[in-house]
């Protein structure tokens, strides 16, 4: 892998991945654009413990642009765009309208392609392998960029989860503190722990692969599997068989397995609804372990895991977030696990 950082004209990092060794990267944005500038804040719901972010400025980020003026499409020509170059395979950058920001965190995007009608499911594996070691390599990055507790590599994909770019890409957060999710997840292991349990992902795991009926695929180095208490109509964990704590700390064979296995799962998932059903929208994200200078368990503990869904339950049905989900967390889902995981096993993926 070949990586050549860069600067957009107003100031905000570039970052180009590609596969040969020799790749040339050296266009400059020609954009007559001023200092990158973004105000964000993060306050504490007292009661319920959790941090909440504040962007006023995202009100005005770019919504659904036609196709001729995607923003993350290479450069042609006069069409300038936040990727100056002509062609790319991964770029990631800040930005322009983040989440977090001036000293909260960091939030950067991943333009897995730079084809606008395909998607992360359209890579070849040496594609998926590239955008895992961006992946990678951004996490190791973020976690040493001050202010940054926790990093999700994630994408949002269809407009039904409300992605405003149609091309494809993900995004990745560096969090100025430990997501909800996580510490509440957190909580539980050490809790395990401490009555006398070992590692609790560790042994989800394991009951998952011994009891058999919700594994969905089920390699050398990964398994994936409906979780037997899924919130979602069709909702996946892809674990490492080896725990480890975050993207950084995976050896050779399980990044050398990851592409096949993902993009399998990545296609299953198009193929649910059957053959002509638009493509599924989902969310895709890594939960890795976060920093703290006084974590409930050593970091080492934590297990890196992918968490794969939808919130189509049905062909043109939809999951909506009503009164129990969203107003007291209560989720009731419309789909058995079971029942999912048979229906991922029957579609063909590759």
């Amino acid at each position: 892998m070949k990586k050549t950082m860069t600067r957009l004209a107003d100031g905000r990092e570039l970052i180009y991945y590609d596969r040969a060794d020799d790749a040339v990267r050296s266009a400059p944005d020609r954009r007559p654009l001023g200092a990158a500038t973004s105000s964000s804040e993060v306050r504490v719901d007292r009661l319920l413990r959790e941090e909440i972010g504040y962007a006023a400025h995202r009100q005005g980020r770019t919504f659904m642009p036609p196709a001729d003026r995607c923003p993350l499409c290479p450069t042609v020509g006069d069409r300038l765009s936040e990727i100056p170059e002509s062609s790319y395979e991964v770029a990631v950058f800040e930005n322009r309208f983040p989440s977090f920001g001036d000293g909260t965190g960091r939030c950067e995007v991943v333009c897995f392609t730079s084809d606008h009608d395909s998607s992360f499911a359209d890579l070849d594996e040496g594609g998926a392998a590239l955008v895992l070691d961006a992946w990678t390599d951004r996490t190791a990055e973020l976690l040493r960029h001050p202010g940054v507790r926790q990093v999700y590599c994630f994408e949002n994909r269809g407009a039904e989860i409300g992605v405003t770019l149609a091309h494809p890409h993900g995004q990745i957060y560096g969090y100025p503190y430990v997501t909800p999710h996580t510490a509440r997840a957190l909580d539980s292991a050490a809790a395990h722990r401490a009555a006398g349990g070992g590692n609790l992902w560790d042994e989800v795991v394991a009951e998952e692969v011994a009891d058999g009926r919700r594994i969905v695929l089920d390699g050398e180095h990964w398994v994936a599997f409906v979780p037997h208490a899924a919130r979602w109509p069709y909702e996946v964990h892809l674990y490492p068989r080896r725990r480890v704590p975050d993207l950084t700390a995976l050896d050779e064979d399980q990044r050398a397995e990851f592409p096949r296995l993902y993009l399998d799962l990545l296609r299953r998932f198009d193929r649910i609804f059957g053959p002509d059903a638009p493509p599924t929208p989902y969310v895709s994200g890594w939960h890795q372990a976060p920093l703290g200078d006084d974590p409930p368990l050593p970091r080492e503990e934590f297990a890196l895991h992918l968490e794969l869904f939808t919130i189509r339950r049905g062909p043109g049905k939809l999951k909506y977030l009503a009164g129990s989900e969203s107003g007291m967390r209560a989720f009731v889902s419309d789909v058995l696990p079971e029942a999912a995981a048979e229906r991922l096993r029957e579609v063909e993926g590759q």
